[in-house]
């Protein structure tokens, strides 16, 4: 099986295709949680308030399905299924790139700027984290974010999204939460394109996309004109 690490843009952003064409219609809010659905794919973080500080970002899913020894959320000695977190960003300076365990790319910055604005927190491996994985986006730095991909990996097991059960959480420092089910599942892609994150004149907007693709990070890559060079490359 490929697995891909970035290694450099292939190209400059006016070369680029743009990625997916946006989807129309908004999700239906309540105090504490938006979930993102095929009929309502977006929502605007600005409009809800939850437009700066710490975005967190998680990934939680079943890790030891059903008839695979042993039950429970992450209750087990060795993962059956092992999801990554990770994602595709595009900087406003045109510093692209991928954040994710493989590779140690565990963090992402534009040019001139000192801290992670994004970073993952680390590989489950093992998969005793009830908490699953976490990326953070920093929105104080919104004006300098121009998209950000989340996706999911099966690194390790068969790949059956419908036993993983995925789903992911943004937490935003202010205003509700937004979920994203990965529940339209096409078992045999190993990658999920999950979500879109995008920073557009001044406001910013998640989309989700829950995208399952035959392939790799490059893959992914293709299907949203990322245009970087991908190489082979492991934990």
């Amino acid at each position: 099986m490929g697995i891909d690490y970035t290694k450099r843009p292939a190209a400059t952003p006016a070369q680029q295709s743009g990625g997916a064409p946006a989807q129309s219609g908004g999700a239906a809010v309540s105090l504490s949680k938006v979930t993102l659905t095929k009929s309502a794919p977006s929502v605007s973080l600005t409009k809800q308030g939850s437009s700066s500080g710490m975005l967190r970002v998680n990934l939680n899913w079943n890790a030891r399905p059903a008839g695979s020894g042993g039950g429970g959320l992450f209750k087990r000695s060795a993962p059956t299924l092992d999801l990554d977190l990770g994602c595709l960003y595009e900087f406003t300076d045109g510093t692209k790139g991928v954040v994710q365990a493989l590779g140690k790319a565990f963090a992402a910055s534009p040019k001139g700027v000192n801290e992670p604005v994004i970073r993952l927190d680390g590989d489950d491996r093992s998969g005793t984290n009830t908490e699953g994985e976490n990326l953070f986006i920093n929105l104080s730095y919104a004006s300098q974010i121009k998209r950000v991909m989340v996706f999911a990996l099966i690194y390790q097991g068969a790949a059956n999204w419908a036993a993983a059960e995925g789903v992911v959480t943004l937490f935003p420092a202010n205003g509700p939460q937004v979920e994203v089910k990965l529940d339209e599942t096409r078992d045999g892609a190993r990658i999920c394109g999950i979500a879109l994150l995008e920073s557009k004149n001044g406001e910013i907007s998640v989309r989700r996309e829950v995208n399952y693709i035959d392939g790799s990070q490059s893959a992914l890559d293709r299907a949203y004109g990322w245009g970087m060079n991908w190489a082979p490359g492991r934990k």
